[in-house]
């Protein structure tokens, strides 16, 4: 029998819905019904995307927050970020994971786009099971009950020149054999909850030769996930030694389609952005990590205007809030052009319902499961807002997603559904407490001398 959740208000693509009934079955969401109009009924919305995570790195959020270089970048950061990498074993990944997506869940993230790449011991030798920490991750969404669509890295090479991976990237790499089983064996564990797609780290990290073999080898609907442009020195040295930039070369030498999902392309020519745009693929914008590792600005304006398809990611997770991550979205476009209200439709409108749109419209193809929508057939994932909070004083229906995005920071989602479960209840996971403690014992552990 279908379980019926009130809504005295529903988020639909074309605005809200006053007084529908949500209908739920085996995880998914049957025909909407029409529910009387009692006010009663919470306001809900689809589940927001996540569609750039690296779980470890939750548990260096903060630490890297002191000048080591006057040039400080991406590059002396990644020193930092090296240094926590290689203390992580399974039980540890599992436990910052675990309270990572608990986090994700509270904030009204429902799926999470892992983009995986710690594979082996410290020291670069594969576990007994060479899907190990794979195996950690799968278990940390498994009990927090976020949808995961879990992205084993592909990483070989550590430049442009072909060079060896480090000593520090040891744990990361694999040959292209190697690491073709490990997607195999991942794939034979999906569920309704659980996807496996692939991600190359960069072109940096995979040679021309690896990436045409992978992509002849990997099926043909699998999601495909890649860093591209991120930084300027990337863009400088792709150019110099393949004359270049590396979204122009991507898009000359892939078969890039709606199967792709571009993460960061903070540095795109005009041509590249409206390449992007036409070829179908998503662009996963993460706005708090790109401004803390002072990356740049997307081009967000120019790429509205090609008609591309976008998500949002909290990648470093420096902040765990799809509200910031839309938020400095709008607002680093504010900064850059000296103006407001930029992120709207073609006919102007809300700011506030253009973002949404945007990571609910990619969900599906930069995912390979079925959220993003309260609709017949797909996931029945959505968070309820707690319209009872003072930020939500006199709102209007159209004032709601504003209201949201762009008043304060106390947090707004009272409760959270996954497949129908509840894993969120006045705006507090279900295990918060048994989370955060082994967290807590983990990192300790992580981060002692």
């Amino acid at each position: 029998m279908d379980a019926i959740h009130d809504a005295a208000l529903l988020w639909t693509p074309d605005g809200w819905q006053a007084d529908a009934g949500l209908a739920v079955a085996d995880g998914r969401f049957g025909p909407l019904r029409r529910g009387e109009p009692t006010g009663s009924g919470g306001w809900l919305l689809p589940g927001i995307p996540n569609l750039h995570s690296h779980a470890f790195q939750r548990a260096m959020a903060g630490l890297a927050e002191r000048q080591t270089d006057v040039r400080d970048s991406f590059w002396t950061w990644r020193e930092t970020m090296y240094r926590i990498a290689a203390r992580f074993d399974p039980d540890s990944l599992q436990a910052v994971a675990a309270q990572l997506y608990a986090e994700m869940l509270e904030a009204g993230y429902t799926t999470v786009c892992e983009f995986h790449y710690l594979h082996h011991a410290s020291d670069g030798r594969p576990y007994a099971d060479p899907a190990a920490m794979s195996q950690a991750l799968i278990a940390a969404a498994r009990e927090t009950g976020i949808r995961l669509t879990l992205l084993p890295v592909l990483y070989m090479t550590g430049g442009f020149d072909g060079r060896p991976l480090s000593e520090r990237q040891r744990r990361f790499g694999h040959d292209l054999d190697g690491f073709l089983r490990l997607v195999q064996d991942l794939r034979g564990q999906e569920d309704a909850t659980l996807r496996v797609g692939v991600a190359f780290h960069s072109l940096r990290a995979v040679p021309p030769q690896a990436l045409a073999a992978a992509l002849t080898a990997l099926p043909a609907a699998i999601p495909l996930h890649i860093h591209i442009a991120e930084q300027i020195g990337e863009v400088q040295d792709c150019l110099a030694l393949r004359d270049a930039r590396p979204v122009e070369w991507l898009l000359a030498n892939a078969p890039v389609d709606a199967r792709w999902t571009l993460v960061h392309a903070t540095h795109l020519t005009a041509e590249e952005t409206a390449g992007i745009a036409r070829s179908g693929a998503t662009v996963a914008i993460c706005p708090t990590t790109e401004a803390n590792l002072g990356d740049g600005l997307f081009p967000l304006r120019d790429y509205l205007d090609a008609g591309g398809a976008w998500g949002i990611g909290s990648d470093s997770h420096v902040s765990v809030s799809p509200v910031e991550e839309l938020r400095w979205l709008e607002y680093g476009q504010r900064l850059h052009t000296r103006h407001r209200n930029i992120a709207v439709g073609a006919a102007g409108g809300s700011v506030g319902q253009t973002l949404l749109r945007g990571p609910l419209a990619s969900a599906t193809q930069a995912t390979g499961q079925a959220p993003g929508a309260l609709a017949p057939g797909l996931a029945a994932d959505w968070i309820e807002l707690d319209r009872q909070a003072p930020a939500f004083a006199g709102a209007r229906p159209e004032d709601v997603v504003d209201r949201w995005l762009f008043a304060g920071n106390r947090p707004l989602v009272r409760e959270v559904h996954v497949a129908g479960s509840r894993v969120v209840a006045e705006g507090r996971h279900r295990d918060a407490e048994a989370i955060a403690s082994r967290y807590r014992e983990a990192v300790q552990t992580l981060l002692a001398d």
